[in-house]
């Protein structure tokens, strides 16, 4: 029996696409393993991922709620408000932190055996979202506690979850790519989530931005997304606003275009530079 070789010049697209199905298991063995040694020989574990989001949403209701007197939405609890827009920006922020590193903690592997490297930061963003669905623990105990029941709203926010999916892959994948090449991007990243952090309605409300910039302010893509979250978790006593919504609904797909285009075009130099 003869084995034939067939050499391509380059293979379609469509066939990394099936790839990473094919390799599905591997991606699900690399989402565990991170999320195991995260919280290995930790001593609180996993409640990291709840005591993280609820310290922050205490500052923030402080500093904003009760020093700026800065107005909730409609009569929602402002910690309410502020948690919902907490849990977006959390998984955002963690994604895209761990995300931007992760080929280069993984070089051993990138070097050694073949396999589509677009799993790596994937399963990254998949450990931020197992963080955000424990997050979301916090979120159903303030319902409890403020005794709010949240409106038919509710049933889109697995459309705003993908859109902060979206948002985070992108640009984690691009940030990825120029950080395998360009190394001082690990010292630039944590230096841009601290500035998002303060330019994203997280501790304040969408609505306290002047309407002429409001627009504006929505090329930021999770200004859309936390504002989202907000509709959704807070009924009618949110806002949404439709042109910034599509706005950042645009920017994230782009960077999620641009994400992708930028990592397949460097992924074959990743293990001679890594």
């Amino acid at each position: 029996m003869r084995t034939v070789l067939v050499i391509e010049p380059g293979r379609p697209e469509s066939h990394y696409w099936l790839e990473l199905w094919r390799y599905r298991e591997l991606f699900l063995v690399l989402a565990w393993r991170d999320l195991s040694v995260r919280y290995k020989q930790t001593i609180i574990g996993v409640l990291w991922a709840l005591i993280r989001p609820f310290l922050t949403m205490v500052i923030l209701t402080v500093v904003f709620g009760r020093i700026a007197k800065l107005p909730s939405d409609g009569a929602a609890p402002y910690a309410l408000m502020v948690f919902a827009g907490m849990l977006p920006w959390t998984f955002f922020s963690t994604g895209v932190s761990e995300a931007s590193t992760s080929l280069i903690t993984n070089s051993n592997l990138i070097t050694k055996v073949y396999f589509p490297r677009l799993l790596v930061p994937a399963a990254t963003i998949a450990v931020a979202f197992a963080d955000f669905l424990v997050s979301f623990c916090i979120l159903i105990a303030l319902f409890a506690w403020y005794e709010f029941m949240p409106g038919w709203q509710i049933v889109f926010l697995p459309g705003f979850i993908l859109l902060a999916i979206f948002a985070s892959l992108g640009l984690s994948l691009w940030i990825t790519a120029l950080n395998v090449k360009y190394r001082d991007f690990r010292y630039v990243i944590p230096f841009i989530l601290q500035f998002g952090l303060y330019i994203s309605p997280i501790g304040f409300s969408s609505a306290v931005i002047p309407g002429q910039w409001r627009f504006l302010y929505s090329l930021n893509p999770m200004v859309g997304v936390i504002d989202g979250f907000r509709w959704c978790i807070l009924g009618g006593q949110s806002e949404l606003y439709l042109p910034g919504l599509a706005l950042s609904a645009g920017v994230s797909l782009f960077f999620l275009w641009l994400g992708i285009s930028q990592f397949r075009k460097m992924e074959k130099s990743f293990a001679d530079l890594i």
